[in-house]
């Protein structure tokens, strides 16, 4: 039995398949982590949403901002943007199975005995693992609450508040929880965010930095998984930060991790979400 970890999907189907025949994924054996961002901008949003439901006993999955935006756009098309290739799955015959699937996920997952957690963007410095959790549960159970789900869908969207108050209450409360695990990039040690700057390091405004740079950040005793970043390209220098997102989308690669012997498989792919042909991934074993 093998466990692995594989960086944002966002509809690209093939390069998933080819990375798991790479390393002979076994679905009945084997478990997969998704870091989030399951759809959108790629070329096969829905047949992704699909595949995945099919291996879903053989999951875990955590929810990026596109996985949620599609949850909003099922219960409001007019959330949907040109941009967006969400429409097929809002109006497939089995949306109310994949979509009620996919509302069941987590913001935050943690592996006690492996000491490992994983969140699409991250956890915020100011947060212990327990704040962290406990954070993540108050937006899992409004997800999971057929009363509070389109409210909170409603009024998830917005910058504001940029920063964590213990005397936030409603829809601010919320909100703030859910932009920190799943769009946060750049903050202060504070846990100030900044959600404009989506570019590299360098395009840190000043008195920011990656939120997994600060030095005193309180989660900094455990392993973190994270997407979402596709500047970095994967690449980051603090110990036990396992950034996934290299870009497949965006002609980069697919990343896959595997969480027991620490090895990386990379599948290139093109700027339409396709593989590189031939689809001839890599074995990476040394990253700096």
């Amino acid at each position: 039995m093998a466990t692995y970890a594989v960086g944002d999907l966002q509809g690209c189907l093939k390069p998933l398949k080819c990375l798991l025949e790479q390393v002979r994924f076994n679905p009945a054996s084997d478990r997969l982590w998704l870091v989030g961002d399951l759809v959108n901008r790629g070329p096969e949003s829905l047949e992704t949403l699909r595949y995945l439901y099919s291996i879903r006993d053989s999951l875990v999955c955590v929810l990026g901002n596109h996985d949620l935006h599609l949850l909003a756009a099922w219960h409001n098309p007019e959330r949907l943007k040109k941009s967006d290739t969400l429409r097929e799955i809002v109006e497939a015959p089995d949306a109310d199975a994949l979509l009620g699937w996919l509302r069941r996920q987590k913001l935050l997952h943690y592996d006690e005995a492996r000491g490992i957690a994983m969140a699409h963007a991250g956890i915020p410095p100011q947060w212990t693992l327990g704040k962290a959790l406990e954070l993540a549960a108050e937006v899992e159970q409004v997800l999971r609450d057929d009363n509070r789900l389109q409210p909170y869908l409603d009024g998830m969207y917005g910058n504001e508040p940029n920063k964590w108050s213990k005397d936030l209450t409603g829809i601010e409360r919320l909100r703030v929880i859910t932009n920190y695990f799943t769009r946060m990039r750049f903050c202060t040690a504070s846990g100030k965010l900044d959600l404009k700057s989506k570019e590299g390091l360098d395009s840190a405004p000043k008195g920011y930095k990656a939120w997994y740079a600060h030095k005193n950040r309180r989660s900094r005793h455990v392993k973190i998984i994270f997407g979402h970043w596709a500047a970095l390209e994967g690449r980051v220098d603090t110990p036990d930060i396992i950034a996934l997102d290299t870009g497949c989308v965006w002609g980069g690669a697919m990343t896959l991790y595997n969480l027991d012997s620490g090895a990386y498989h990379r599948c290139a792919c093109t700027d339409e979400g396709d593989v590189r042909v031939p689809c001839e991934p890599t074995r990476i074993d040394d990253r700096t």
